[in-house]
């Protein structure tokens, strides 16, 4: 159960970047879930990770290593989050990075490992170390559509984006792939997100383009308020193209963040239509706030609400609910007989009260579709943020009550 298509686009090879994957059978025999990238000598890396204290082991290794050297390997597995495991937790991700290291010929701080899957269970290491020879082997520029695969786990389907961009008559391409469908309020990014483009971008300004595109898409996504333990999200930048290096004085930026925040979204809009169970994709539009946290306080406080999702689920127009969110967001000194709430061109609320235009035929109308925009207007300042969510349905319940089977 997703929402709207779901086809992966036409991927773009990146030079640079190659992508291998193979069957460790993690959780389930056969299943391709170990995807590995080689990125070229010279590629540089920006990383996000989750700000949940209880970190996975994976993500404390990536941290390290990518301050330590220029990455040149990524090893993804997905069954095992390999996260709540402690000591041993942090051995087995080191001798996943050691083995690949040895196989690829490069130092072990040159491996940046990623888990996905159920938390507080020992990595299988074993499981892992014997399938790198076929990921490594298999190792191609062609092969986004099936590491896409490769990283699901509740996922219905894999998600991509993939678009080419002229800077000053270089064509630079950017490709991307993420995974995730529950477990969704990133605290910096997604479940794990990889972005690879060819272009050389000086390293300040990967940093800043990841920060900042991260904060604009994958951290404005939520599905069920959880932030996960093992949340990466990955930059890549080969430096393969003919053009000059991006500065930050370069006349080439605009156009290639732009196009960067295109895959950004397009992942991060993926992550949520494909959230567990949903049937609807949600976009909630705060605008007239005094301040940032403001308006995202107000967003997240309507997207997180159950009584609003599950509204949302039975296409019921109860607006009392959404009402009554917003004014249990903490906004102080909120004037509610000045702001207005909207369900995509009806008008809810105003002066305090439900909108004396709105009718109920009105509202179902906009609750029957797919598709749904809540747009609350505070009347309070210039500020506006958006976040993108889904409903809650039974699948949802469903899915979580036998995860680890």
């Amino acid at each position: 159960m997703a929402v709207g298509p779901g086809a992966l686009p036409e991927f773009f090879p990146v030079a640079g970047v190659k992508l291998g994957i193979a069957s460790a059978g993690i959780k389930k025999p056969g299943r391709k879930d170990v995807v590995v990238f080689e990125l070229a000598p010279g590629s540089r890396v920006a990383g996000l990770f989750t700000r949940n204290q209880f970190c996975a082991a994976p993500v404390t290794l990536s941290r390290k290593h990518l301050a330590e050297k220029a990455p040149r390997y990524l090893l993804i597995n997905t069954g095992n989050a390999n996260a709540g495991t402690g000591k041993r937790g942090m051995d087995d991700a080191l001798a996943c990075c050691q083995a690949l290291a040895q196989q690829a010929g490069v130092s072990v701080a040159e491996v940046l490992p990623y888990s996905t899957g159920v938390i507080g269970e020992p990595l299988p290491v074993q499981k892992i170390v014997g399938a790198l020879p076929e990921a490594l082997a298999s190792t191609a520029d062609n092969r986004w559509a099936e590491a896409a695969s490769g990283i699901m786990t509740t996922d219905t389907r894999p998600k991509g984006a993939s678009v080419q961009v002229d800077l000053g008559g270089h064509t630079v391409t950017i490709s991307g792939i993420s995974k995730g469908a529950g477990m969704i309020r990133p605290n910096m990014a997604t479940m794990l997100g990889f972005i690879a483009t060819d272009a050389r971008i000086a390293p300040d300004v990967l940093q800043t383009l990841a920060s900042e595109l991260g904060e604009q898409s994958f951290n404005r996504i939520t599905i069920d308020g959880d932030t996960s333990t093992n949340d990466a999200c990955t930059l890549i930048a080969s430096g393969q193209y003919t053009g000059p290096e991006i500065t930050l004085d370069s006349p080439q930026l605009p156009a290639l963040r732009n196009a960067l925040k295109q895959v950004y979204l397009d992942l991060a809009h993926a992550i949520v239509r494909d959230g567990e169970g949903a049937t609807k994709f949600i976009t909630i539009r705060v605008s007239g706030a005094a301040a940032q946290q403001e308006a995202l306080d107000v967003a997240y406080t309507v997207a997180h609400s159950p009584l609003v999702k599950t509204a949302l689920f039975a296409s019921d127009p109860n607006w009392g609910r959404i009402l009554a969110a917003v004014g249990r967001a903490g906004v102080v000194d909120l004037d509610v007989s000045a702001l207005e709430i909207h369900l995509g061109d009806v008008c809810l609320v105003r002066g305090g009260g439900r909108a004396e235009d709105y009718s109920e035929e009105r509202g179902q109308a906009v609750m029957n579709q797919e598709e749904i925009t809540i747009a609350i207007d505070l009347k309070r300042g210039e500020v506006s943020e958006t976040v993108w969510t889904c409903d809650f349905s039974h699948e949802y319940v469903t899915i979580n009550a036998d995860y680890r089977s």
